[in-house]
């Protein structure tokens, strides 16, 4: 059942130079929030830009701005956006204006109507260069090996998430891209949606090969976190345990080889015994100690990788 009441949203656009396409952004946001009667907020976090971007942003009402000290990457961005947002439903998307605000109604409907925490945007008709294409098949067909979330276009930043899936999340490296696989692991219900795809309006991409190794880095991160994020110990423990039975396996011909006559000089039994076994007791105690080493991460407040400059908002016209 969809929710009638008025919709409250929080918008979180992460910004790198992105001078040319504030203006136009902004008031794209605006007409979608007016028309739909939405209460919302716009929350542009401008992420150590070079340009006016910062300044042609403060022109811009309703509007509040977080400004990054220097250049911490998307996902910093994000978390700092995502992090200031009060309402209920936090609605994410990309400042080159590729991703559609018109969009943000269908997002809201497909959460509600299908009962899910988090709506990811399908780019099914992608609007990139070749080589940004390129670059993106690749990692998605990676990814979706690694993890398997079913998720057909993790890349779109276009998305809509209940404010309680950040409850606890920690967020760095390229990994705003994997959230919804995180939220998955942990029991949230994630869907997705077809949304529109368009040109980049103007200014040059960001998106790299730097990037995309990034990227496929966090991959593997979160898809060992996948399966031994609560306990590391079922993983290096029970690798540290085969060596272990390895050791033995091979101490046992050893023995045998030993009193069958054969030297001890003339086989390579016995190294192979004493480093199965040394490795096996080492991953065993690793997983141990990164064991009580989480447990206490748990149990402590969580410290931001990014610094905050200052924050402006401009609050006139708001909701009007």
């Amino acid at each position: 059942m969809i929710d009638e009441k008025q919709k409250e949203i929080s918008i979180v656009v992460p910004l790198f130079n992105e001078e040319e396409n504030v203006e136009k952004l902004h008031a794209e946001i605006l007409q979608v929030c007016r028309n739909n009667h939405y209460l919302f907020e716009i929350i542009f976090v401008d992420d150590g830009s070079t340009d006016e971007t910062f300044e042609r942003s403060k022109t811009l009402s309703p509007l509040k701005i977080i400004r990054l000290r220097k250049n911490f990457g998307q996902t910093a961005a994000f978390d700092a956006g995502i992090k200031s947002a009060k309402y209920n439903y936090i609605i994410t998307m990309d400042g080159d204006c590729q991703n559609d605000p018109n969009d943000i109604p269908l997002l809201i409907t497909t959460l509600e109507k299908n009962r899910l925490d988090v709506v990811s945007g399908w780019r099914e008709k992608r609007k990139d260069t070749l080589t940004k294409r390129f670059i993106s098949r690749g990692a998605h067909t990676f990814r979706r090996f690694l993890i398997k979330d079913h998720i057909h276009d993790s890349g779109c930043s276009l998305k809509i998430y209940k404010k309680e899936c950040f409850d606890g999340l920690s967020l760095y490296g390229e990994m705003h891209r994997f959230i919804p696989a995180l939220l998955m692991g942990s029991g949230y219900q994630v869907g997705e949606t077809v949304v529109n795809h368009r040109p980049r309006h103007k200014g040059v991409s960001k998106y790299n090969w730097k990037r995309a190794i990034k990227g496929i880095v966090d991959m593997m991160s979160i898809a060992f976190w996948h399966k031994f994020a609560s306990r590391p110990l079922h993983f290096l423990g029970g690798l540290g345990l085969l060596l272990i039975f390895l050791g033995f396996s091979t101490g046992a011909v050893t023995v045998y080889n030993f009193l069958t006559g054969q030297g001890m000089s003339e086989t390579a039994w016995p190294l192979l015994t004493v480093f199965f076994f040394l490795a096996g007791v080492q991953f065993f105690v690793s997983g141990l100690i990164i064991d009580v080493l989480l447990r206490n991460h748990y149990e402590t407040t969580q410290n931001q990788v990014y610094s905050i400059k200052e924050i402006w908002q401009n609050n006139a016209s708001e909701n009007k």
